[in-house]
């Protein structure tokens, strides 16, 4: 088995140290230009989300476009996933290998993922197709299979897709969760096990539409909890913000020097773990959120792409920087802890218990909303190779694993989803890659017609 760790290790080192971070930073810098900076379009990303959780602007969508559900359940449900475990235990490991310094990078890969997340869902969009039970179905390898006319290659990023789903959006969140709420209430893994299996259930064999109204709610909900303890915290150390930053910035780079309980760390350590775990945390790039948002209703692909940049946005500068900070103000990043633990120090080092309970409670919550994104995900992919006769027993192996994932070690589990993520990775971005004479066409097509001018006015 050491023998095996070590390995995978070595494996996840050569992807995320050289090609992962030449494929990612590659391809969000060549659509930065393509698109002529679509990332300047957050605003009106920003405003969308906002006015599409209003009930008269969901009941409008019923009338959109072809779809299964309306788009604010699609972007739900792809926050679901990228507002997961990452957000918490990712930050911390980022810091605690990188140092202060991987936050810059993870904002740098969130501000070019904006751009590569907007050309994946487009294009998946364009290319999403209906499956024998008439549910829409889209994502990577079906731009492989409608774009491109190369099923096998699609089949090769969904066989990738279904382990990264299994993995990194399934046991690796059950193992934190479980972990967390051990740490924190002496819950047993065993207790855990139970209930998210159970829950997960529940949701999962209801289709995409009850998976839609439960994350509507859900993701909304854990996220105002997690920030509201952030910004306890952070109004607590005020004074140390401006340092924060400062500290992130210059770390970013020169590296970190050693200090406390801190090894220290290189220029391309804060690179390499700043793009990884952001990766991670907001999946630009990882090819998953695209097959959420090929099921909504929306009228043309270019308006469901726009809601991706505000995705990456909520995901990365929002959710993730408070995470940042909180640990960055508290000092606590000094200590040689990582991961978790290190989210955790830092919130009840200021209010007790009960900043060590929001930790757990919002792991808890956002590994529970990551699986059920990952599930869709993982269905739709298995669907693809496999056809719709293999929804139900993944569904079955996604609860099997579900419950395993709160017996496996989190430190294993996370080298495991860097590698099937970096895969994921490589597929994926040769696909936007291909077909972005497909996006620049779409984005015109969309920015420049009757029906965007309409929708900008009555917006005003």
């Amino acid at each position: 088995m050491e023998k095996f760790v070590q390995f995978i290790s070595n494996l996840s080192n050569q992807l995320w140290n050289t090609w992962v971070l030449i494929a990612l930073v590659g391809t969000g810098i060549v659509v930065l230009f393509t698109t002529k900076g679509i990332q300047r379009k957050l605003g009106l990303a920003i405003k969308k989300t906002l006015k599409a959780f209003s009930r008269s602007e969901r009941d409008k969508q019923d009338d959109d476009g072809e779809g299964d559900i309306p788009a604010i359940q699609a972007l739900t449900t792809a926050l679901a996933s990228t507002i997961g475990v990452g957000n918490i235990a990712g930050v911390g490991t980022a810091i605690a290998m990188g140092g202060p310094g991987a936050v810059f990078w993870m904002w740098i890969s969130a501000f070019l993922g904006m751009g590569t997340k907007y050309a994946e869902i487009v294009l998946s969009q364009t290319f999403r197709e209906k499956d024998k039970d008439g549910n829409w179905r889209g994502g990577p390898m079906y731009v492989y299979k409608n774009g491109l006319n190369a099923k096998w290659a699609g089949s090769i990023f969904a066989i990738s897709m279904i382990l990264v789903a299994l993995i990194s959006l399934n046991m690796m969140q059950v193992s934190s969760a479980a972990t967390s709420l051990e740490t924190t209430f002496k819950i047993p893994p065993l207790a855990t096990a139970i209930v998210l299996t159970l829950f997960t259930w529940l949701v999962i064999f209801g289709g995409l539409k009850r998976l839609g109204k439960v994350t509507e709610v859900l993701v909304p909900v854990m996220a105002i909890i997690y920030i509201i303890g952030g910004i306890i915290v952070l109004i607590m150390n005020i004074k140390g913000i401006p340092s924060a930053f400062a500290l992130i910035f210059k770390s970013a780079f020169s590296g970190q020097a050693a200090v406390g309980g801190f090894v220290g760390t290189t220029i391309s350590q804060a690179i390499r773990f700043g793009v990884a775990r952001g990766l991670l945390s907001n999946e630009a790039g990882c090819g998953t959120a695209p097959m959420a948002h090929a099921s909504a209703k929306v009228k043309h692909p270019a308006e469901q792409g726009i809601l991706g940049i505000s995705e990456v946005f909520f995901d990365t500068f929002v959710v993730c920087t408070f995470t940042a900070l909180v640990i960055l103000v508290t000092g606590v990043w000094q200590t040689g802890e990582s991961g978790i633990t290190l989210a955790s120090k830092a919130f009840s080092g200021n209010i007790g218990f009960i900043g060590e309970a929001v930790v757990s409670i919002g792991v808890t919550l956002f590994a529970y909303s990551t699986l059920l994104g990952g599930s869709w995900y993982g269905e739709t992919s298995a669907t693809f190779v496999f056809g719709t006769k293999a929804i139900k027993p993944y569904r079955v192996l996604t609860l099997i694993l579900c419950f395993a994932g709160a017996f496996v070690g989190s430190d294993f589990v996370f080298l495991l989803t860097d590698v099937a993520n970096g895969f994921a990775v490589l597929i994926n971005v040769i696909s936007v890659l291909l077909m972005l004479k497909v996006v620049i066409s779409k984005t015109n097509e969309y920015f420049n017609s009757s029906e965007f001018e309409l929708s900008k006015n009555k917006s005003k």
